[in-house]
């Protein structure tokens, strides 16, 4: 069987090492073309060499230097910089994973867009920021997105096969992150550390904050609403602690389909790599014996309103959602080097979109201006709480 080519954006975060492990699984299967990274040179260079990558671009130029050394007589290309970043994206590859965190990602993911690729999204900010951008490009380069995160593949799955005009409801599931429990008083002085203890996923640091403070449902809320276009008001989001059910499709009729499956990203990454196929992962069984009972809550959004500022910044549209993104990334910035609280980061979020009220971007660069602003004006708000 002639190997499927696959290029990762982002190979030495956690989604990234998950694609690579399944790749590892059957290396006859696949052909590595681009494996790029912000900085990281000794650990792209060593994975570059052996998957036999194409080429390997690191985002950070200064960087360069060092990856062309770990890469000598190696006979794979190295690049930096983020022109080199989007090059990579736009060569010839049956699938895209686009694993870069954060507006970091939004130009590469866009550069694969609009060469009509088949891209596996694991960057929900794409989304969040570009929503209106990159789902009118997705249509007029006749690219294909299919969705990483847990819950977004969950809702695809459930919904193949099926009219989308028949869907009442989608249900997001959301863990409820390390704090689900903690009292306002607690959840004020909590460390960066216990915010990064997710107790069912293994995610890098600004996503683990993201669940911690509930704000990356919020985020994927907002990204539901640009994969699956029924309207806000058929979005809802339950507590889930157990992660075992990923999400839910409720159908007019009554019908209520649901994904479940082990909190393992190598899941939803296998059913992106796969489709409209299946492949094998090394996951075991799922035991629902053994788990012994699913439990559900109604999100607290008075100790966690950050599914309230994205509901309200999805509600508001143009250029909120963008300004909502910029924020959360330079607050999460602030309390993981220890300058702000914990509860601080949803209250800069929120003066954020209190003083800011821009255009409506229509463009990629329109979305990047937006997205600078948003963080010079976060940035400003953060002085009160630092």
């Amino acid at each position: 069987m002639t190997p499927r080519s696959i290029t990762i954006l982002g190979a030495t975060g956690s989604v990234g090492a998950s694609t690579l492990d399944l790749v590892r699984r059957s290396p006859k299967s696949w052909r590595v073309v681009a494996l790029t990274a912000n900085c990281s040179a000794a650990e792209l260079a060593k994975l570059a060499r052996e998957f036999n990558a194409e080429c390997a671009v690191v985002a950070e130029e200064s960087c360069l230097p060092g990856l062309r050394d770990a890469l000598a007589d190696s006979g794979i290309e190295a690049a930096g910089g983020n022109q080199a970043l989007c090059e990579a994206a736009t060569r010839p590859a049956d699938i895209v994973v686009a694993a870069i965190v954060g507006c970091a990602g939004l130009a590469p993911t866009m550069a694969a867009i609009e060469q009509g690729r088949t891209i596996a999204l694991a960057n929900k900010e794409a989304l969040v920021s570009a929503g209106e951008v990159m789902t009118a490009a997705v249509a007029r380069n006749g690219a294909t997105l299919l969705p990483v995160d847990s819950e977004h593949n969950a809702i695809f799955q459930c919904l193949a096969g099926n009219d989308i005009a028949d869907v009442a409801r989608i249900t997001l599931t959301a863990s409820g992150g390390p704090l689900r429990t903690k009292t306002l008083a607690e959840l004020a002085a909590t460390t960066p550390a216990e915010a990064v203890a997710h107790p069912n996923w293994d995610m890098g640091a600004k996503i683990s904050v993201d669940s911690a403070t509930m704000m990356n449902k919020g985020l994927e809320f907002i990204e539901a609403h640009h994969l699956f276009p029924v309207g806000l008001d058929r979005l809802a989001i339950v507590v889930h602690p157990q992660s075992v059910i990923h999400s839910m499709v409720e159908y007019r009729d009554g019908s209520t389909l649901a994904q479940l499956g082990p909190s393992d990203m190598r899941v939803p990454i296998a059913s992106c790599l796969a489709h409209p196929a299946r492949m094998d992962t090394p996951m075991a069984p799922l035991d629902l014996a053994t788990i012994g009972e699913l439990s559900f809550f109604a999100p607290d959004e008075e100790r966690f309103p950050a599914t309230k500022l994205a509901r309200n910044a999805a509600n508001a549209g143009g250029a909120t959602p963008a300004i909502l993104n910029a924020a959360n990334e330079v607050a999460v910035a602030a309390f993981l080097a220890g300058k702000i609280g914990f509860t601080d980061i949803t209250v800069t979020v929120a003066e954020t979109l209190e003083r800011l009220s821009l255009t409506p971007p229509t463009t990629l660069d329109a979305v990047l201006a937006v997205d600078a602003e948003a963080r010079a004006c976060a940035e400003t708000a953060l002085e009160t709480y630092a």
